[in-house]
């Protein structure tokens, strides 16, 4: 009987040997049983009064940490002096103030390509010229719809834009990232600057992004650099029916007792990219429903991206170079992630696999 139990055993400890989610929700286990507290709790006092030092050195690690990022928002600071003229030079060609030099307009493979089919262009121009005369080559100034046509291409942005926000954002000629003054509260302000235009009288709309680089008395160890903690628009002055932000609506009202109906008019809020000057406010308290938490998380996001990605690299989001290199990467985690799949998949047929259960997603993490 013994041995009947043994062979019993035996098999259910190979059955999950084989099956990934037994051994998950085991490991997950193991975990648990290694890291709570009673494992700390059984340790001799002697021995937990050195772990409470290790603890008191770790924070001290971390107010070092912070200092490290305050001195690394300082060379920020000082390295964007540095740039300030070459991105002064981008918006000038942007906007056709300048025209560069044929020198600065070289870029190698225009000459690969050129040097490829010279031969072959020369007989068709030659041939062109024979049978009709030349058509002046239309020559727009600048950069048309430059920053347009990067918010359009990157989804985190085109997520916010509107068909209603694009002849705005036809006239934006420029954004630019400051950070903030040595002796200021860390922080950094992306200014959009405009061309004078029929929508609003602002040359330029702010945002400012708050943030904090200490950790948290409450929470020593969850720090790990610093974080945006509150964020805050301006005030757009717009012309007289021009504000995109709002819609007008018509509502019928019908009274009570004389049944007489009346039309009247009222403003609602309206999907637009320009509510991103007016971001909802941290409360005092801390206390924020989830939806509030989402939405101001994500505009976290966009303004570190912008800050980190958009302002520095806009000529290679522009041509989609940016965007392609982005592509590349999710796509390589995705098929990581499948591959993966495809190897437990295999696993649960060769254990107690379960037609009636769907196979769980994967999860890929979205630069």
């Amino acid at each position: 009987m013994e041995g009947d139990n043994n062979e019993t055993r035996g098999k259910v400890g190979d059955q999950v040997m084989q099956n990934p989610q037994a051994l998950a929700a085991l490991q997950d286990r193991l975990d648990n049983v290694l890291h709570t507290p009673s494992t700390i709790e059984s340790l001799p006092k002697s021995v937990k009064r050195r772990v409470n030092a290790l603890k008191q050195l770790q924070v001290r690690c971390a107010h070092i940490e912070a200092q490290f990022y305050e001195e690394v928002h300082e060379l920020e600071r000082k390295y964007a002096a540095l740039y300030l003229p070459l991105f002064d030079k981008r918006k000038d060609v942007v906007t056709g103030a300048v025209e560069p030099t044929d020198e600065e307009c070289e870029w190698p493979s225009d000459r690969e390509e050129g040097e490829e089919l010279a031969e072959e262009m020369k007989k068709k121009a030659t041939i062109e010229e024979k049978k009709e005369e030349p058509v002046a080559e239309e020559d727009p100034k600048g950069i048309p719809e430059f920053w347009l046509t990067i918010f359009k291409s990157v989804d985190m942005l085109s997520d916010l834009l509107q068909e209603h926000d694009e002849p705005i954002l036809k006239y934006l000629q420029d954004i630019k990232v400051k950070f903030s003054e040595p002796d200021q509260p860390m922080s950094f302000t992306l200014e959009f600057h405009f061309e004078p235009n029929q929508f609003f009288k602002n040359t330029v709309l702010t945002k400012v992004y708050k943030m904090k680089s200490e950790p948290d008395p409450a929470d020593p160890f969850s720090f790990e650099g610093p974080e945006i903690v509150d964020c805050e628009g301006c005030e757009i002055d717009w012309h007289k029916g021009k504000d995109v932000t709002v819609k007008t609506i018509k509502k019928k009202q019908k009274h009570k007792g004389r049944g007489t109906v009346r039309t009247i008019t009222k403003q609602v809020p309206n999907d637009s990219f320009f509510n991103f000057f007016n971001p909802i406010k941290v409360s005092s308290d801390g206390e924020m429903d989830e939806d509030s938490e989402f939405t101001l998380a994500t505009d976290f996001e966009i303004g570190h991206f912008f800050r980190e990605r958009i302002v520095p690299r806009a000529v290679l989001y522009f041509t989609g170079e940016a965007l392609e290199d982005d592509e590349s990467f999710e796509e390589e985690e995705l098929e990581e992630g499948e591959e993966e799949d495809h190897e437990e998949d295999g696993d649960e047929e060769e254990g107690d696999y379960d037609p009636k259960k769907e196979p769980q997603p994967a999860e890929c993490k979205q630069q």
